[in-house]
Parts: C-alpha cells; structure tokens; sequence
C-alpha cells in the first residue's frame, strides 16, 4: 500500500514518522527488568550499554569521554573542536557560556576559526587511551583527508567520520573527494560513517565496508537544518528505511552486519526504546547528556552546525542542567519527563515487552499514534 499524499498536481511525497509518532505494544511475554541484556558490540569493542555520546564541545570533553566509558558507553570526542584548536579551552567554553544571543553565532565562528593542531588530536586520544575506555574520534569529511593520518597514529579504536549528510558519491568540480570505500578498505580501523536517511544512500555507504552508519542529521536540539536548507528526515521512518537497506545488504554481502545507530532527537529516555523499536542497534545522545552537571557547555548546547564561517545551520541552545552523568544514564530519577535513567527505562522497556537482547526489540509491534500531551 503506498505511504504517498498528493501535496499537489505536480507533487507527491511519502508520509514519514518521527519518533514521537509512534509507540510500542506489549505482547503476551513479560519479563523481570534484571534479566534483560542491554550490552552492545560493535566490531571488536563490547560495551555495557548501546549508547554513544555526540562529538559535540558541548557534551564531550576529553575528560567527559573517559566518564561516559568508564560508566559503559562509548564517548566520541570532536577533533574539530575546541579541544584540537586550544590548549585549554575552559575559558572559552566560560566565555560560550555567557555570551548574549545576537552575538553567539558570530562569536561561535571567530572562536573555531582557529586552526586544528595535528599534536593536539595526539594528546587528546593519548590521554584518551591511557584510561582505558574505547578511544572513537570524529571527523567530519572535509577533515578527513588532511588529519586522518593523525588520529589513526594517536590508536584510535573507532574512527567516526559525521556530517550533516554523508554520502558514497560525493561530486565536486573543484577538489578531489573522499573516496570512502578505498579510505575504509585501506584503513586499519573501524569506520562510523553518517548521516543518512534513506534506504538507498544507506546501501551504498555500508557497501563502503562502515561498521556502522549514523542515521539522522545530529544535533536535533541545536540545528537548524529545515529552516536554513529546507532538509529534514523523519527518525522513525528514516531509522525504517535504514534498516531494511542493512537487511538487503546482510543478503547481498552474505551475512555482514552493519551496526545501525540513531543520531539526532534522543532527547527522552522513551525516544532511544523507539529508535531501537524501528530498527537502531544503538543510539548516539547530545542534548541529553548536554543537561549533565559536568557537561562542558556548562548548560549549553551547540554543533558544528552553528559554527560554520558561510552558512551556520544551528546555534546555541540553553538545556539547563537535569542531573550528573550517571543519574542520566542509571538514574535514580526524580523526574517523570524521561530526562534521567536512559538505560533504566531501556530495560523496563525490554521486560515490558518480553525481550531479553537489545536487538531483539527490533522486533516489537508498534503502531502510529501521534502523541498529545496530557491537559492534566
């Protein structure tokens, strides 16, 4: 049956879902929270939790992302920012913090104008590794070509290459592209690659030989992608599509698994159950982790979106502060707005629904039924 409305004489276009569209339905099985599984595995790298933090200034520091691994996830450190550009950036991340809102977006672009130190990408995964958690490091691919070598040097574990929109055929005129699939297939290292919201650009780039592509534009909270470019891909029908694409490839390839993960609008503990409903394997949370007290935004929350030097696509949004890292992710909560105990709810979930592994929750039921606020 076809998704398709008639916007107009000349126009047809697919109805598409977000995450807030649908909700999940308990069968005939349910099972006690304590049994479930919620470890995840990508690659070589087993972690407690399927949960990346975003390479966002914002939420990852060097000192964040050995928190966040020491606490079971993998954290993912930004090597275009500010970390990579300052030695110490505390008093810039202070000055982010109070800068008023008609300047922030022009102070944003001053202050990463700043070049990107090839020796400061060293250090950053250095100290990265000596504690002994997953060392993954974006960036975006613009960057890729000029300081690829660096990152791979430092022992980078996961190699995340993130933009807006990522794709396997990247055309330009004036400069040679990156070619993914001979970057990946020569590098020595597991590469994240996205976004993407389609089954097709999907397709290609798991073709690449990625260990796992990044649905959704990033930075739900803090970009502006639809009101600058007009783009914008629903998450629950995009993570949908992406999905069936993995399912066509494990066919075409024989049976290799590329590891879907939801990055952009996971902003409540009931949004990553959902990802995973449509087909996520993991989920990669910014503004979540933004409301942490040690974040480094201090309360704020920014990309790189808002930072470009021509056509900034985000800006600086205030999230305020719900709880520490830990609360976040493992609660206990005292709030009722999902904003605490992410994997928590993951497992209630997962018992309320009868499933014992993450990746069988793929499998629930679900139906659309827009969600409306409670007047009471």
């Amino acid at each position: 049956m076809s998704t398709e409305v008639e916007i107009g004489r000349g126009k047809r276009g697919r109805r598409a879902y977000t995450l807030d569209d649908i909700a999940l339905v308990p069968s005939r099985r349910t099972r006690d929270p304590k049994d479930v599984n919620v470890g995840w595995q990508i690659d070589a790298y087993h972690v407690d939790i399927p949960i990346m933090a975003a390479p966002m200034d914002s939420v990852m520091s060097p000192q964040t992302v050995i928190q966040f691994g020491r606490l079971g996830g993998i954290g993912v450190l930004d090597l275009e920012g500010l970390w990579t550009r300052y030695e110490n950036p505390e008093a810039i991340l202070e000055e982010i913090a109070a800068l008023p809102v008609d300047r922030s977006i022009a102070r944003l672009q001053q202050i990463y104008s700043e070049p990107i130190k090839n020796e400061l990408i060293t250090e950053r995964l250095r100290e990265i590794r000596e504690a002994g958690v997953v060392v993954a490091g974006k960036l975006s691919p613009q960057s890729t070509q000029e300081h690829w070598r660096a990152v791979v040097e430092a022992g980078v574990d996961l190699f995340v290459i993130r933009g807006t929109t990522v794709s396997a055929e990247h055309v330009s005129s004036r400069t040679e592209p990156l070619n993914l699939k001979r970057f990946i297939y020569e590098l020595d290292v597991p590469v994240i690659v996205g976004g993407v919201s389609t089954d097709t650009a999907a397709l290609h780039l798991m073709r690449t030989g990625a260990a796992g592509v990044l649905v959704g534009f990033g930075g739900g909270a803090a970009h502006s992608t639809r009101q600058s470019l007009g783009v914008h891909a629903p998450m629950a029908t995009a993570l949908a599509d992406v999905a069936a694409a993995r399912r066509d490839y494990m066919d075409e390839s024989g049976g290799r698994y590329v590891h879907v993960i939801a990055d952009g609008g996971i902003g409540r503990s009931g949004d990553l159950c959902r990802a995973i409903a449509c087909g996520a394997d993991a989920v990669m949370l910014g503004a979540a982790l933004a409301r942490a007290e040690e974040a480094p935004g201090r309360g704020w929350h920014w990309g790189s979106e808002a930072t470009h030097p021509d056509m900034p696509r985000g800006q600086r949004a205030y999230v305020g502060t719900s709880g520490t890292m830990e609360e976040i992710l493992y609660g206990p909560s005292h709030r009722a707005d999902g904003s605490l105990n992410f994997v928590g709810a993951l497992r209630r979930t997962m018992a309320s629904t009868g499933y014992s592994e993450v990746k069988d929750l793929q499998r629930v039921n679900v139906v659309v039924s827009p969600y409306q606020p409670s007047d009471y």
